[in-house]
């Protein structure tokens, strides 16, 4: 369904005859555009808000715009229909754009109610940002969109934003080195994970998540949809990913911060099943897990050749798994991080650790990143990042990623009570599972990267998780 334009006289129609052409050339460079290689073949607005009316100044648009993109030709089959996405769009609007704007350019309109005026992305435009942060302060509501915030939170005036570079399928903002802004580029409806379990995490007083400050939404008719969430930017930190090729470059000893990482890690799953619902898994259950990973093995094989001679080796993983279920074994399922590797640990210079970003993989349904799930997902994912930063290094140093490895499973069973290396059933399965997602991953967006995956692969295929020692190089 779609909502006019809040502006009397401006349709969602008319507007699109000034953004259509302009959106075709855009939208497919921008690095959270998720339709790459995909002929865009129309949109439709969702929404389409004037946050400010266009003037000669500066106006700016809101929009949630959903984009049609046939399936690719050649390929049959359910896989190949390719759903709409839908994406939210902060576009400024100037009759001429200043130098120090020229890089935000996205094109000029020459037909519809924007004719004669210049658009850009908002988000590079300071007058811009400062008006979002203002609405998240005031609590604002404009048309379908709702502003809201803590009602304990004094969120300050005068913070001068800037766009940080670093982030891929959403942006931010970050405000005076005080607040950091993400706002979702791909939107779903219902309860994005990244708003709910931080805030969850909040109120159980989980010290290792920031807690949201501010966040907005937009109403619509089958759900909510979240937006954007303000929290606090946590300055001076590295991220967990740097720091270990930073050390394992001077040859550093990283086993301690490992063992930090999972004891954080330990803290967070404790905090989330205190304050939300776990069940338990039984025979069912485990069999329908052990067939969607069998079955995603076997999409990646036919996809990618490497994987075809691994391929029975790593059906045993999940077999394994449903064997287990059917004789009885029951697991917890609970809510979990959903994906968990390095870069998503924040380091202080005090030496604390912060767990951020909860929004799962985005290319997973929503429903599916909202449900319980067995906590050794998560630590599967850790120990994928540890093999990924040491096959980073020249040369390679497999002792570094199994010394890591076992120190991160021995700092979680310190503050768990368990061991994931009790499970190695469980911990081969859903580490395969992760492997096999690497790989084809890598083959479509970086396949100089593809050796990585294909060696765990190969580990995995032969040897089992190995979180305790050198894993074994492919051939």
């Amino acid at each position: 369904m779609s909502e006019a334009v809040t502006r009397p006289g401006i349709t969602t129609d008319a507007l699109l005859a000034s953004l259509d052409p302009l959106l075709r050339g855009w939208l497919p460079r921008q690095r959270w555009f998720a339709g790459k290689g995909r002929p865009i073949s129309g949109f439709h607005l969702v929404t389409a808000t004037e946050l400010l009316p266009p003037t000669a100044r500066s106006g700016l648009l809101h929009l949630l715009v959903r984009v049609d993109q046939p399936r690719i030709p050649g390929q049959g089959g359910a896989a190949a229909a390719q759903p709409a996405d839908c994406y939210q769009l902060l576009l400024g609007v100037r009759r001429e754009l200043p130098p120090r704007l020229a890089p935000a350019l996205i094109g000029h309109a020459t037909a519809g109610p924007l004719a004669g005026f210049t658009v850009y992305e908002a988000l590079q435009d300071p007058r811009m940002a400062e008006f979002l942060m203002e609405a998240l302060r005031m609590r604002a509501r404009v048309g379908k969109l709702r502003f809201e915030r803590e009602p304990r939170k004094d969120i300050g005036e005068g913070l001068v934003p800037r766009v940080l570079a670093a982030e891929q399928s959403n942006s931010s903002l970050v405000y005076g080195d005080t607040y950091i802004l993400k706002l979702f580029r791909r939107i779903v409806p219902g309860l994005n994970p990244d708003l709910e379990l931080p805030l969850t995490l909040a109120r159980e007083g989980c010290a290792q998540v920031p807690a949201p400050a501010a966040w907005f939404l937009a109403d619509l008719p089958d759900d909510v949809n979240v937006l954007g969430v303000l929290q606090p930017y946590l300055k001076g930190t590295t991220d967990g990913w740097d720091l270990a090729l930073r050390e394992l470059a001077k040859g550093e000893d990283f086993r301690g911060e490992a063992r930090a990482l999972g004891r954080a890690t330990a803290d967070v799953h404790l905090a989330l099943a205190r304050a939300l619902p776990t069940v338990t898994l039984g025979r069912a259950q485990v069999e329908l897990i052990a067939e969607g990973m069998a079955e995603r093995l076997e999409a990646a094989a036919g996809a990618v050749p490497a994987l075809l001679p691994y391929a029975k080796a790593l059906h045993t993983a999940f077999e394994a798994l449903a064997g287990l279920a059917a004789d009885g074994t029951l697991w917890t399922a609970q809510r979990v991080h959903g994906d968990l590797h390095l870069g998503q640990f924040l380091r202080s210079p005090s030496g604390d650790w912060s767990l951020i970003d909860f929004e799962g993989e985005p290319s997973r349904p929503l429903a599916e990143r909202r449900l319980p799930q067995p906590a050794v997902r998560d630590v599967a994912g850790m120990l994928r990042s540890f093999d990924y930063a040491a096959r980073s290094a020249e040369p390679w140093s497999p002792p570094w990623a199994g010394e890591c490895r076992a120190a991160y499973c021995t700092g979680y069973a310190e503050v768990s009570g368990r061991d994931p290396r009790t499970d190695p059933v469980a911990l081969r399965a859903y580490e395969t599972d992760k492997a096999v997602y690497e790989v084809l991953y890598e083959a479509r967006h970086r396949p100089d990267w593809l050796p990585v995956p294909l060696a765990a692969v190969h580990r995995l295929a032969m040897n089992g998780p190995a979180t305790n020692g050198p894993a074994t190089e492919a051939p």
